[in-house]
Parts: C-alpha cells; structure tokens; sequence
C-alpha cells in the first residue's frame, strides 16, 4: 500500500483508451464513445471480486460515506454511532447527511466494539458506521448481530481496507451499505474516487440516482431522463475510472505483497515482550496496508515511534495525528464551518467533553507502521535491524 506503487502502463493504457476512443464523462454519449465505459467496467469488476450485488462509483470514498448513508435511510436528526479512530470524513459524511455522530469505544481491533455501540444506542440511534482501520476488521458478528437486534442500519467504511475479508465475505458487503476509497493513497487508486457497495437493490438505485443530481438514467437521451428526487454530483470521471480498471486487476497482487512483507515483520515483533499486536478477529482476511502493534504506556509509544520514524521512517502515532483520532479534532469538538449546519439546531453532544478512556488509552499506545509494496528483502531487513535496536 498504496497502489501508486505500482503504477505502469497498464494504466497509462486504460486512460488512452478513453481519449482516443471513449468520453470523459461516465453517463450517454453512447455514439461518441465506441463501446468505452471504464466505469460501469469497474464497477462489474467490484461485484465479481468482491461478491456483491451492487457497486456503483462515485468521486471520493467521502461521497461513497454520505451516499451510503443517505440512500439507506439516515438523514435529519438521526443519530449515527461513529468511532473516535477514523480519517475525519466517517463525521464529515455524517454531518453533511443532517445527522448527527455520536463517538463510540473502540477496541484492541481499533474499530468500534459492541460493547462499545451497546453503551451508546440511544432512541434516536438510527445507525452504525463501523470502520474498518488501517486494513483490518472490526468483529463483525457481534457488531451485525447487535444492529439486527435493535432494528439498526449497519454501514461500513471500508475506506482503508480494500480487499479484506471477514469469514470469506468482503468488508463492506456484510452491512447494508458499504464504502471504499480509491484515493491516491489508498490499496488500489483512481487518482480519486470511491464506491458504494451493496446487496440491495433499493438502496443501489437510490445512489445512483443520488450521486447524479437525481437523474433516473432510463434510456439514453439525459435531457429526457426523470429526476424522482434531489441528488447532487458524485460522479466519478472515466478518467479516474480508467486509472481504477488497470488498479483493480492488481489488488490480488497487491494484497500477496502486503501479506508477505506483513508477515516477516509481524514475525520479528513477536518476540518482544513489550509488543501487543492489534487483535485481527479474522487473521487470514486482512488486507496488511499497516503493522500496527501497541506499547505498554503512552511515553514509550511516543519514544519508539519517533526512534524508528528516525531509522526507517513510515510509522504512525495515532495519538498525535491531526487527522485521525478525535483528541486532535478541535474543528468538530467546535462544530466549526462555514456557515450553519442543520446540526446547530438540534440536540447533540458536546464533542469538546465526549469521554473515551478505553479508547484513548488503546489509541495512546498504539503504532502503525505502512506496508510499502517496493521493498526488497534488504529494506525489510533494515526495518527488523531497527525493531532490534529500538525495542531490545
């Protein structure tokens, strides 16, 4: 991870195919473009890798977030349980839905725990978003059978975890809506872009009306389609998707490669008494972007992060990031924006004294070190050198 790695001609070859036979744009032209559709072969690509009924692209694994979650229902004054370790768009997307985020206990999976949602359902709890960190999973039986349990609509934000499995089933099919990113970062990339995931069939042609200013896409003259009601513009560009068609016939190759360096690192870090791996409910389903692994206290996660960031760099401190644990997120603590949002009127926490002590001591712990897809055993190798000397 990320899939940039890999970049060759492959896509440079998908992309010419678009400008020197298709169109740029993912809906009609039918006669300008000669059969090219880089998006809707895609998203057959997406059902047939990943076993779901339904994948529809849209411009951001953000837009995928907020497209979930409208078309499966929440929406005004509905509260969605989130977790505290996300990338802030897991809130973002809750927000900009006019529902309101209600944070949740993670657990050493570094995804919400049942226990955790449990605590926090409260009668206007109208969903969950679990997500699905640094390419691992969450405990999706518990989590699915709590939300079955209290009627609750199950999302996940599968963002950072492309490819994964849990139990043989592909994260972000098991809910009722799920959402990938193929950001430049990510384990397989469109430049930009996203996808909704999803077994049901009304939720599907929802979002794709949705994610195009409502438009129903019957027939093939656009200005004669019907709207059956408001959307906006996710659309997805067949640039980008192009760019995702070359990226996705390699996630198998990429998924091999994080596992097998994963694996020899994951190995070196055993044999230190004061290492604690991240608990993988699902050991063989992980998708291996990240190691991440805890310290027994907050002082020497801080001094080993910064000795290896020093030797090999690539390593994470969750605690201290700007964007990814809620400590750190003074601008939705604050409800900051550029004018008023709906959630300004309605009830809601106080995110400036939401308190998470299991999480923040998980989360003050804990280090996460990125799987390259370039490294040769000689790099791997300097990475085990620098366990030895930082944690002997």
């Amino acid at each position: 991870m990320p899939g940039f790695e890999l970049f060759d001609g492959s896509e440079r070859d998908e992309v010419l195919e678009v400008m020197e036979k298709g169109f740029t744009f993912r809906y009609n032209f039918d006669a300008m473009r000669h059969g090219v559709w880089k998006a809707r072969e895609m998203e057959q690509m997406l059902c047939d890798k990943l076993g779901v009924r339904h994948a529809h692209l849209v411009s951001s694994g953000t837009t995928a977030l907020h497209t979930a979650l409208v078309c499966a229902g929440v929406g005004a004054g509905d509260e969605v349980i989130v977790p505290p370790f996300t990338f802030v768009a897991t809130v973002e997307a809750v927000l900009m839905a006019g529902a309101v985020p209600v944070f949740a206990e993670i657990d050493e999976t570094l995804c919400l725990s049942a226990e955790g949602i449990e605590a926090a359902i409260t009668p206007r709890t109208r969903a969950v978003n679990v997500v699905h960190m640094c390419g691992g999973m969450a405990d999706m039986d518990a989590i699915k059978a709590l939300c079955d349990r209290h009627g609750l609509i199950l999302i996940e934000d599968a963002c950072q975890a492309t490819g994964a499995t849990y139990k043989g089933r592909a994260l972000g099919t098991i809910g009722d809506a799920g959402a990938l990113s193929f950001d430049s970062v990510k384990t397989i990339s469109c430049g930009e872009g996203g996808a909704v995931l999803t077994n049901s069939d009304e939720i599907y042609e929802k979002a794709h009306m949705f994610t195009d200013h409502g438009h129903d896409h019957v027939g093939s003259d656009r200005g004669a389609e019907g709207h059956p009601f408001l959307g906006t513009n996710y659309r997805i560009s067949e640039m980008n998707a192009a760019v995702g068609v070359a990226q996705l016939r390699k996630l198998d190759t990429i998924l091999d490669i994080q596992r097998r360096n994963k694996a020899k690192l994951k190995a070196a870090l055993e044999s230190f008494g004061e290492v604690t791996l991240r608990h993988l409910p699902d050991p063989e389903g992980d998708n291996a972007g990240f190691l991440s692994f805890m310290l027994p206290n907050e002082d020497r996660a801080r001094e080993v992060a910064r000795a290896l960031n020093e030797r090999v760099g690539g390593v994470f401190y969750w605690w201290d990031n700007n964007w990814h644990y809620l400590r750190n997120w003074d601008h939705i603590k604050q409800l900051k924006a550029p004018s008023r949002l709906p959630i300004h009127d309605m009830p809601h926490p106080d995110y400036a004294q939401v308190q998470l002590p299991r999480s923040d001591d998980i989360i003050s712990r804990t280090l996460s070190m990125l799987i390259s897809l370039k490294w040769d055993d000689a790099a791997i190798e300097q990475r085990i050198n620098a366990f030895n000397e930082v944690l002997k």
